[in-house]
């Protein structure tokens, strides 16, 4: 189950990333930037257009990935 609430911790990648990455290159990003993806961390990507967004976060036995894509509008940035 994919259950975020305030205790959670997010990390924001600062640089638009391609959309086609699949998890395991998500991960691997997310290694080559000194963290690790099974931490517990919520790892938030979005898109050059900032419509679309997908977070990335380890539960119990294995990844959880949420993808987003907005109806209207984008992130502010």
């Amino acid at each position: 189950m994919f259950a975020l609430n305030e205790t959670n911790t997010y990390r924001v990648c600062c640089a638009s990333v391609d959309m086609r990455q699949v998890l395991l290159r998500l991960c691997q990003f997310v290694r080559s930037n000194g963290f690790n993806p099974s931490d517990g961390c919520v790892y938030v990507f979005y898109d050059r257009s900032r419509n679309l967004l997908k977070l990335l976060h380890w539960e119990r036995c294995g990844f959880v990935m949420y993808h987003k894509q907005m109806a209207q509008g984008c992130l502010s940035g």
